[in-house]
């Protein structure tokens, strides 16, 4: 009988950000401590970006805090509200739960720095790239 290994939530948190190459790994660290400082006791996921049929779908993200997603057929899900990512080219932000698409981009869109800003996403290369302080008003936002 194969062994089975389950790891909680905050050991596959800490696993993935070890994973990542530095400076990446660095800049995970300090936006997981800023997250967890912003939304205080706030419910933590871990999405490893794999289907059902494990096949890879998206980049793993850690989730913070909790949202219920609404389908048009009246289907709901739990969900993370604000979720972090480590992509090909540096780190992305999502603040989820936004009724406004446009919001987001509207309010900090030539506020963070050099980073892009889409509907949902905040993406960016490194945290010295970006203004800390924007990035935390639309974490608080969302």
């Amino acid at each position: 009988m194969p062994l089975i290994f389950y790891m909680n939530v905050n050991e596959q948190i800490k696993e993935y950000i070890a994973s990542q190459p530095e400076p990446k790994r660095s800049d995970m660290q300090a936006l997981h401590h800023l997250l967890l400082q912003v939304l205080p006791g706030c419910k933590l996921w871990f999405d490893t970006g794999k289907n059902s049929e494990n096949k890879t779908v998206s980049n793993p993200t850690i989730g913070y805090g909790f949202y219920i997603i609404k389908y048009a057929d009246g289907k709901t899900r739990d969900f993370f509200q604000i979720g972090l990512s480590a992509n090909k080219t540096g780190i992305s932000v999502y603040i989820l739960g936004i009724k406004d698409k446009t919001y987001i981009a509207q309010t900090y869109g030539k506020k963070p720095g050099k980073a892009s800003v889409t509907g949902y996403c905040i993406r960016f290369k490194t945290l010295k790239e970006i203004h800390i302080d924007i990035l935390e008003a639309a974490i608080q936002y969302g």
